[in-house]
């Protein structure tokens, strides 16, 4: 990451069992942080609740709900409707983020419709603070782009951007305002050109920041500065904790 230049990272959590390990690598770095959630993905896996979110969530150097969110692309011979302990997982990580108001780290995947409608109906409303965070890994089209937009989320993007199958995604990275981009690594996986097919790791991000800087029509530099100034406005707990 040093010789890369890539100065912070964010390491996100799936499951409550990997927790303590995530957490470990953040206190065990000054310039790494920590999100606490449970994946969409997966099963048999101890279920979130609000509470244990949030007693997790006020933990050192954890600056984010996530990863949460909705996920239909492997149903492995289920319908949607039977997904709904999928919904009511995200539903929890929304309550959880606007009760110690952190940022969402979302992940939607073929369920981008009830992704957003979640996202309206638990998000906003009442007298917590608004939902916030980023649509992580971006791979929906350009109207659900609009949508997390309108909604005050940031849309990060991965190595995918820089796949030649990619020229859709890289329509809505022209699309998305520069002071509402992230850039990541979802490692281990979706390393960019010229590593694709590799183990993903942070001192890859230059290059997704390479393509963002390219369909923006700006330097390198610029996209670096707008996304890391992005990062520390979205999740402000890590400003206060900046080793």
């Amino acid at each position: 990451m040093a010789e890369a230049q890539v100065s912070h990272a964010l390491c996100v959590c799936t499951t409550l069992e990997e927790f303590d390990a995530v957490h470990a690598l953040a206190l065990g770095h000054a310039n790494l942080f920590a999100s606490v959630g449970v994946h969409p993905d997966n099963e048999g896996v101890t279920e979130p609740s609000v509470q244990a979110l949030l007693d997790l969530a006020a933990q050192p150097k954890v600056v984010a709900i996530g990863e949460t969110g909705l996920d239909y692309y492997r149903l492995n011979g289920r319908s949607v409707a039977d997904m709904a302990w999928q919904r009511e997982r995200f539903r929890v990580h929304i309550r959880a983020a606007r009760a110690c108001n952190k940022p969402l780290i979302i992940h939607t995947r073929s369920s981008s419709d009830d992704t957003l409608a979640i996202v309206e109906e638990e998000g906003f409303g009442g007298d917590l603070p608004p939902a916030k965070g980023v649509f992580h890994c971006f791979t929906e089209t350009q109207a659900v782009a609009k949508a997390a937009l309108d909604l005050g989320f940031f849309i990060s993007f991965s190595g995918i951007v820089s796949f030649k199958s990619a020229a859709d995604l890289r329509e809505v990275v022209r699309f998305t305002p520069l002071d509402r981009t992230l850039i990541e690594t979802d490692s281990p996986y979706l390393a960019p050109v010229p590593y694709r097919g590799k183990t993903n790791e942070p001192s890859y991000v230059p290059h997704v920041a390479q393509v963002v800087a390219s369909e923006k029509g700006l330097e390198l530099e610029a996209v670096a500065r707008a996304t890391t100034d992005n990062f520390f406005s979205l999740f402000s707990d890590a400003t206060a904790q900046i080793g």
